[in-house]
């Protein structure tokens, strides 16, 4: 009985000697080549910022200026509590406005096609339990490591000051 406890006590430490070794290897391996993982918390490459107006006027304020820049077009909108409604669900207001430019998307999908996963851009328009509203967007940057883009700092650039200037506009800022 005494040697199967030694025997149960040995197989545990190697068992937590080897995981450990495998924890310091991933580390190194990342530390060596960041792209292998990326680990993603809630909110890392999202920016949010909060509005001034209530929720009808800040989501009306966002479809306006979206709608009078010659360079943007609203693909779609998602009314998120609408929908909730629609199965019996309750839901704090919540909306989504995709739009694009293809002259600004275009070239980073050329670059990185799979960027096609996070366009056209998106604006989310919601109110927190606290009834206070907030306007959030990808951040640029994110998209430029999540999708490895290369180059096209110029378009990068000029996306981040737009969702900049919209998200300002839109809350009132």
């Amino acid at each position: 009985m005494t040697i199967y406890k030694i025997f149960g006590f040995l197989l545990i430490v190697l068992t937590i000697t080897s995981c450990n070794q495998s924890q310091n290897d991933t580390s190194k391996d990342k530390e060596q080549n960041p792209k292998q993982e990326m680990e993603i918390d809630k909110a890392q490459g999202v920016i949010t910022k909060v509005s001034s107006q209530n929720f009808e006027d800040t989501y009306n304020t966002l479809v306006e200026i979206i709608t009078n820049n010659p360079n943007l077009k609203i693909v779609a909108q998602l009314d998120h509590q609408a929908n909730a409604a629609s199965v019996g669900l309750e839901l704090n207001p919540t909306r989504v406005i995709m739009f694009g430019n293809p002259k600004l998307g275009t070239p980073l999908m050329q670059n990185s096609q799979i960027t096609g996963l996070d366009l056209p851009q998106k604006v989310l328009v919601w109110q927190d339990d606290e009834g206070v509203v907030k306007v959030s967007y990808n951040d640029p940057e994110f998209l430029r490591l999540r999708h490895d883009i290369n180059g096209n700092e110029n378009i990068l650039q000029t996306i981040t000051k737009a969702l900049d200037n919209i998200s300002k506009g839109a809350a009132a800022l």
